[in-house]
Order: C-alpha cells, then structure tokens, then sequence
C-alpha cells in the first residue's frame, strides 16, 4: 500500500537572488497532522505566486524512489523538502500518476494529480549543481502538483489509495517530457477529467505544433 512518508512545509523565507528577493522552497517534515486546504499545506506559503501555489498547485508531491536515485546520482542526501516538496510517498509511482487522477489520503483527504513540477532558476539555486535544471528535465521524474479535491488532514504514515483513473491514460512523465501533437489532442478532448489551466495550455501549444 502507497504511504506518506514525510509532510513538508516551509521552514524560513530564505534570501535569493531571483527578482522576488526570497524564496520559500525551504520546505522541512513537521511532526503532527496538519491541515489541508484548497490552497496546499496548512502554513506553507510561496514568495512568487505567478509560477508556484494556486488551487491547481495546492501541494507538490515526489517520491522516495525517485528522490533516492537522484541521491545516488548526486551523492549527496536528497531529504524531504530538499526538492521544494510537501509530500513525500514510498510505493507510489508518481511519474506513472495520470493526469486527473484522485488519491484518497488519510481519512478524509482527496487529491487530484494536475501536472508535473517544472524545474526554475530558484531550484537550480536550492541545489547548487552545475546544469541542474537540465539534469532534472532528463531524468525525467518531475514529481506532481495537486489539487485539493477535499480538504482533510495528513500526516506521515497515511496510506495513499489511486481512488479513480482517467481513461487518457497520459502520465505525469509524458506530459514532462512533452506531448505529441496526438497525445495533447488526446488529452484535449478526455471527457472523464475537468483540465486544469496550465496543462491545458501546455496541451494547446502542443496541438499546435501539428499545423506549426
């Protein structure tokens, strides 16, 4: 059975060279059930609210698999948080999550999977490797944003049940990697899912690129 294995929230605002001056990816696991709501973690915030945060960003999701190969790739720990997360998982392959599927977590707790985390300049500075951001982007295990479909409480040791599926079948890592005309018309026209802004948009420009 998948698990929550870490809930993180911002620790401090840190100062960062970016155009906001600070950032808030200091994300660290706290202890107790927290709440959630529409808007993600109950006390995390984001310093840039035009790329993070919103109802389709509410909670950012990684998985301890993918987080322990990049340890390894990196040689460095990867802890939760590291990555800017607020949910860390074991046995859940988050990649693999279809777009719009709904994860009961807890008790009360409903999460929808809208799209993968796009690696920035801020992250890039987190981590401090050279060419992070490419790196990232060809590992190919971007992790996935939610959307709080019903507000609840978590905490570490919650068990993660995939409640539905949408037909379309297209994945977190597919829609990282970039659609195919096909599959963004695909993703367009799925009936079983209501599509969250920016992936739509990401599907839009995608179809395009067939009369481009």
């Amino acid at each position: 059975m998948p698990v929550i294995t870490a809930v993180c929230r911002v620790a401090a605002l840190l100062p960062d060279s970016g155009s906001i001056g600070v950032t808030a990816i200091d994300k660290r696991p706290v202890s107790e059930a927290i709440p959630v709501k529409t808007l993600g973690v109950y006390g995390d915030v984001q310093a840039s609210r035009k790329h993070h945060g919103g109802p389709d960003k509410a909670v950012y999701a990684y998985a301890d698999e993918d987080a322990a190969l990049f340890a390894t790739m990196l040689d460095r720990d990867v802890a939760p948080g590291l990555f800017g997360e607020n949910l860390r998982t074991t046995g859940l392959d988050i990649t693999g999550s279809v777009i719009g599927e709904h994860w009961h977590v807890g008790e009360t707790l409903v999460l929808e999977v809208t799209m993968p985390r796009t690696p920035c300049a801020t992250f890039a500075r987190r981590m401090r490797e050279p060419g992070w951001v490419r790196r990232f982007q060809a590992e190919g295990r971007p992790g996935a944003y939610l959307r709080v479909v019903k507000q609840g409480t978590i905490a570490a040791g919650d068990e993660v049940v995939v409640a539905s599926r949408p037909s379309h079948g297209i994945t977190i890592g597919e829609a990282f990697a970039g659609l195919s005309p096909e599959r963004a018309s695909t993703l367009l026209g799925a009936r079983d899912i209501t599509l969250r802004d920016a992936m739509r948009q990401a599907a839009l420009k995608a179809e395009l690129r067939a009369v481009g």
